[in-house]
């Protein structure tokens, strides 16, 4: 298992942009490569995506059948745990209240956990998920993901640190209670929330 991440340049904020970027927080044009792991082999014919838990109905999809869902745009900005914020996103997919939709989510679901390849977990509350900008992403910047940022479907969490959207995600587990995922269970802030500051535990 390897830990990568490619360098970004650390310029002074503009001050104009110093309301969209949280406190210890650098821009950078690039889009820096960050992930614990080998990036894994995508198959087609082999992928699926479930959702499982508190909900009247389970859902699967296979890989045609989840790029005929219905997909939405999101614009938003994404900030890492690291240090980097990268501004003025322009993410494609499927919305999370879509998933909420067709699921039907049980009044007692408190939370929602993020099952990804290789047994990558983690998770965030419910009401971070029930909200018009968190998706399901296949594309960026009106191309399709690279490997080595999560195609072929990541989440995409704008008001918290980078590594709760997940990439290479296979199933959403709605929940009642709360479940550590990796890097929480290695000491990362539950909530992350960027503008608090809230790295680690």
């Amino acid at each position: 298992m390897v830990f990568r991440s490619l360098g970004f340049r650390r310029p002074e904020v503009d001050p104009a942009l110093a309301d969209r970027t949280p406190p210890g927080q650098y821009l950078t044009d690039r889009w820096p490569v960050l992930h614990y792991g080998s990036i894994p082999r995508f198959d087609e014919s082999l992928w699926s995506f479930r959702v499982t838990g508190t909900v009247e109905t389970e859902l699967s999809f296979d890989w045609a059948e989840f790029q005929k869902l219905p997909m939405t745009t999101v614009h938003a900005d994404m900030h890492c745990v690291t240090r980097w914020s990268k501004l003025d996103n322009d993410w494609r997919g499927v919305s999370a209240r879509e998933i909420i939709r067709r699921a039907a989510v049980k009044p007692e679901t408190r939370f929602v956990n993020f099952i990804c390849e290789a047994g990558y977990t983690t998770s965030i509350p419910y009401e971070t998920f029930d909200r018009d900008d968190v998706l399901l992403a296949l594309s960026h910047n009106d191309e399709r993901l690279s490997p080595e940022h999560g195609f072929p479907l990541r989440a995409v969490v704008p008001t918290l640190y980078a590594w709760k959207s997940a990439k290479w995600i296979r199933q959403i587990q709605f929940m009642a209670e709360d479940s550590l995922g990796f890097w929480e269970r290695y000491g990362y802030n539950n909530h992350a929330d960027p503008w608090e500051e809230e790295r680690f535990s």
